[in-house]
């Protein structure tokens, strides 16, 4: 059997129990499950099950098509856009300052977090800009030729 048919009867698997459970939490009723603890246990968790088990299972069939596509295709070129975005998010961390932050609802920001944040918003304006320059090159390019 090929990997597509298997996946396709494991998709149809897990769709018709995704089905039955549905069909189950459509049965109890919203009041039934807001009312009793035990209730929502029993009737939400097998479709939480399921979901979880689809997340597990896209997952690892993302990171093995990955790599396997990283080693037939040019592995310099990856290795390139690796060690560029790894340079990106250096900097952005370089860039970025934290300090200890109270929220709103009055529970303590680490400075670490705040670090980190701060380092994720930088990264996200410098891609954001590269990725603009490359449109705005090549619109120019296409112009000039």
């Amino acid at each position: 059997m090929t990997l597509h048919k298997i996946l396709k009867y494991i998709a149809l698997v897990i769709g018709v129990l995704g089905l039955i459970f549905l069909g189950r939490i459509i049965a109890t009723g919203d009041d039934a499950i807001k009312a009793s603890a035990e209730v929502q246990n029993s009737v939400l968790d097998p479709i939480m099950w399921i979901s979880y088990l689809v997340l597990a299972l896209v997952v690892v069939l993302v990171a093995i098509f990955v790599i396997a596509g990283l080693f037939r295709g040019n592995v310099k070129n990856t290795i390139i856009g690796i060690v560029s975005f790894g340079v990106v998010i250096l900097l952005s961390y370089l860039l970025s300052s934290g300090s200890e932050i109270v929220l709103k609802d009055g529970t303590t920001l680490s400075a670490s977090a705040d670090h980190w944040v701060g380092a994720g918003l930088w990264s996200f304006y410098i891609l954001a800009g590269l990725a603009l320059l490359a449109m705005a090159f090549s619109s120019v390019r296409k112009l000039i030729n």
